[in-house]
């Protein structure tokens, strides 16, 4: 068989005329009433023996996943008994190795972002075996290594997707979990799972350069900091700031540097000096010394803030050159006010006349289409660019979210699917 890997958006486009006329939209109702999508449960499934399910998911036949998800909104992750479809003609079956645990995780199960169906499974940056697919899939064969990140549908026929911007589809992307795939009248289930079920189009081919548990992140933290630094030109001269060492900004940090970048890093914490310097940063400012941020005053072309807290964005925008760029990466829990300097808010609001007066551009990005999320896996494997990471198993979950939200891991955690049958 041949294979196209990576598809090229020329390929990509043709792939999903085909799947728009074999894909039909099946939930059409309204919510309400009896549409599913109106439902507050999600269904689970008949319990099955692992060998069981793995030797229905290799056949492609409908099984059940282990699973962790939440069954209260902020409750602890528990056992979830996982419905998984049959494969589709064009559909991927994978049995899942590694899935990384990401800040949205916990805001979505915490209901930190609005109400969720339950019990909800989390999880967007999933990487696995292929184990079987569908009659007609072209993309990937059984053995491949693939990932999933964000997204796991979408119209594939507007302007956005067509240009390979999923993420910004017209009609409304459908999200790993916690979202409505009305092209298979079921709520998405994410990574925190022994298997997934995903159309090819949107499973992306992890090279085999990289290590795959640290592969995971970047399918979320990854591309989210590579897509804007890419759209900015970031390259040999650039000047780039990181602000904020994370698990977004310590990966910021290191492709900036792939890139060829003079790289800095603001923290508050001097503890992280070190930290930025090992990472390939050459220089790192404490951003609460108003000595050295006045010091850096028109200094960056760019700087990815990748702050998840309501902050000062003045304090940013003064580090840059004229026309330079700040591109938040970064989203705040509600309660932190989602609009930096808001009503009632005690952060200064953005001074309009810094962005005139310097010709400067205040941005926000959100994660990458499935084209550049390739180029990005692609990009990393070359370069040599992996995450930083501290393994879990599937019992150490609720402490590794507690540990996250309190900002104690070195950069990601990552759980080992093998776990959850444990």
């Amino acid at each position: 068989m041949s294979v196209v890997r990576p598809p090229s958006l020329t390929a990509l486009t043709a792939l999903r005329e085909k799947l728009s006329a074999r894909l039909p939209i099946r939930g059409t109702g309204k919510p309400g009433g009896g549409d599913p999508r109106s439902a507050s449960t999600n269904p689970e499934g008949p319990e099955q023996s692992p060998v069981e399910a793995a030797s229905l998911a290799g056949r492609g036949q409908a099984h059940t996943a282990q699973a962790r998800g939440v069954r209260t909104l902020g409750g602890n992750l528990e056992t979830v008994l996982l419905p998984r479809r049959a494969a589709d003609a064009h559909d991927v079956v994978i049995a899942v190795e590694f899935c990384g645990l990401c800040h949205s995780d916990v805001h979505a199960a915490r209901g930190e972002w609005g109400g969720r169906a339950l019990p909800l499974v989390p999880g967007h940056e999933i990487v696995g075996r292929v184990v079987a697919v569908g009659s007609e899939v072209s993309l990937h064969a059984v053995g491949d290594r693939v990932g999933v990140g964000c997204l796991v549908a979408s119209c594939r026929e507007c302007d956005e997707c067509r240009a390979g911007r999923e993420m910004f589809c017209e009609v409304g992307s459908v999200g790993t979990y916690g979202a409505w795939d009305r092209f298979h009248d079921e709520r998405t289930q994410g990574g925190y799972s022994t298997s997934v079920v995903v159309a090819e189009d949107f499973v992306l081919r992890i090279p085999e350069a990289l290590d795959p548990a640290a592969a995971a992140p970047l399918l979320c933290a990854g591309i989210t900091t590579y897509s804007p630094l890419r759209s900015a030109g970031v390259g040999p001269g650039s000047r780039v700031a990181v602000a904020g060492l994370g698990g977004l900004g310590h990966l910021a940090v290191k492709i900036a540097v792939a890139m060829g970048a003079e790289v800095s890093v603001f923290t508050t914490s001097p503890s992280k000096v070190d930290a930025a310097l090992a990472l390939g940063a050459s220089d790192v400012v404490l951003s609460r010394d108003p000595e050295a941020m006045k010091a850096q005053t028109r200094h960056f072309d760019v700087i990815i803030d990748a702050i998840a807290a309501a902050h000062d964005l003045n304090a940013l925008l003064r580090c840059l050159r004229p026309t330079g760029r700040l591109v938040q990466v970064g989203l705040p829990p509600a309660e932190d006010g989602a609009a930096q300097g808001g009503a009632g808010d005690t952060v200064a609001p953005v001074d309009s006349t810094l962005l005139v007066r310097n010709g400067l551009s205040l941005h926000g990005s959100k994660i990458g289409g499935i084209p550049e999320t390739q180029e990005m896996l692609d990009f990393c494997a070359e370069h040599g660019v992996a995450t930083d990471i501290e393994m879990v198993t599937a019992h150490e979950l609720d402490a590794a979210w507690e540990r996250m939200v309190a900002g104690d891991v070195k950069y990601r955690f990552v759980l080992d699917a093998a776990t959850l049958t444990d």
